[in-house]
């Protein structure tokens, strides 16, 4: 049984009374070469849960001139490599390469034969640790919060014996392999159930319900056929665009008039929603744009053009608001929830996409969407569409569901594995 003593680290708590605690300076140095002579050519970027690997094997080879390396940090085998603009989330890997970094990135070296590598990259994935160094951070919070090596050096870490820290790293390696083995068999099947949802949406709301009707040409390539009694209709022919306005993440509160910011629309909804989980106060709300049950409402501004676009129907009976970046379609023509699932087929995603501007932040426009046609069955065949769509797709979001609770349980329980090893609280 170990006896355990204080090892004066906050973030660290007790330890095994034989280990040691030593300065970073003690246990790292700095590899801050430059590229001066151009020594080096592969180009190495920071990947999750892999570690350091060339620019090609993670599929982008990069189009850096010979002039641009010289400038690059080198990194070597077994190097710790951090990116400073996110170390205080883990953002690290030891490399497997001799190669080249951007000079936004730390290289740490081990500088003696009495310490193993990978015992240190466990150490520094631990939430305690992250939690630590952003008291040295600066920049925004949870977005770019940058640490400098000066700032590294003021940490203390533990020291066990070699033959410690090789066993406590074998361990981790082996456990954590069988951890990301399994979670990425469940976002395999994460992401086949949601190609399965898109098929069925695009399918049902292209094809409808009854497989025996004549079909005919949509007129758009992308689309193909339709059934022949349906139509194809401009979104500017039955309904009008509104825009939102006002709201900043500064105006949330946790009780008053329901709100939807266009954040909320890729990460928080599916499709429809009943209740908007976002709030802002009555004073606020005077100035701001009011949406109604019915209203498709549109992310304006994402980061991706995967979230550009993105459209749900507020289908809840208060009065709600709507903030900037939020484009309000409003019509009172068709189904509403049907037209929700219209607007998210691949087809029209991939039309939002080409229509978007903007590299970091994508934007669009209700000038983008009131051209963009979609098939119009009678009344009656929407409504049937949009309560079988609702239908099977809670079943397949129910399974999605599950299966983001299991990896996010899996991963909670590697955390507190990794942060009991580290800390010498497992007998191995």
């Amino acid at each position: 049984m170990k006896n355990f003593k204080n090892s004066g680290i906050e973030w660290l708590g007790e330890i095994p009374e034989h280990w040691e605690m030593k300065p970073l300076r003690a246990i790292f140095n700095q590899r801050n070469e430059q590229n001066k002579v151009l020594e080096l050519q592969t180009i190495l970027s920071l990947v999750k849960d892999v570690g350091v690997i060339p620019y090609e094997e993670k599929g982008n080879i990069g189009n850096k001139s010979k002039d641009d390396l010289q400038g690059y940090k080198i990194a070597r085998i077994n190097d710790l490599v951090l990116n400073k603009m996110n170390a205080v989330i883990g953002s690290l890997g030891v490399s497997k390469y001799n190669g080249l970094v951007s000079p936004i990135y730390l290289v740490l070296y081990i500088n003696d034969f009495n310490k193993i590598i990978n015992y240190y990259s466990y150490i520094f994935q631990t939430k305690t640790v992250q939690k630590f160094l952003r008291k040295f951070a600066y920049g925004i919070m949870e977005i770019r919060e940058s640490i400098e090596f000066i700032d590294f050096k003021k940490m203390f870490l533990p020291l066990p014996p070699l033959k410690e820290q090789e066993q406590i790293a074998n361990f981790l390696d082996e456990k954590c392999e069988k951890i990301q083995n399994f979670i990425e068999k469940k976002e395999k099947l994460l992401s086949l159930l949601q190609e399965q949802k898109q098929a069925l949406i695009n399918e049902t709301i292209t094809k409808g319900l009854d497989k025996n009707v004549k079909f005919k040409n949509s007129g758009i390539e992308w689309l193909g056929e339709i059934p022949e009694h349906w139509e194809m209709v401009r979104l500017a022919n039955f309904g009008i665009f509104l825009k939102g306005n006002g709201i900043s993440r500064q105006d949330l509160i946790e009780d008053g008039e329901p709100a939807i910011h266009y954040g909320d629309i890729y990460t928080k909804y599916e499709i429809s929603t009943t209740a908007l989980k976002s709030r802002i106060s009555t004073e606020t709300a005077q100035n701001i744009t009011s949406i109604h049950n019915g209203d498709i409402l549109f992310a304006g501004s994402g980061e991706t053009k995967e979230d550009i676009g993105k459209n749900i129907v507020y289908l809840g009976k208060e009065k709600a608001f709507a903030g900037g970046d939020v484009i309000i379609f409003r019509q009172k023509k068709n189904n509403a929830l049907f037209l929700s699932y219209a607007l998210n087929t691949k087809y029209v995603k991939s039309l939002k996409g080409i229509d978007s501007k903007g590299e970091i932040i994508v934007h669009i426009y209700a000038s983008n969407l009131k051209d963009i046609k979609i098939p119009i069955p009678p009344l009656k065949e929407q409504e049937q569409i949009a309560n079988f769509l609702d239908e099977k797709c809670e079943k397949i979001d129910s399974l999605i569901t599950k299966i983001k609770k299991q990896i996010e349980l899996i991963k909670e329980y590697k955390t507190t594995l990794i942060n009991e090893a580290v800390c010498g609280r497992m007998d191995l």
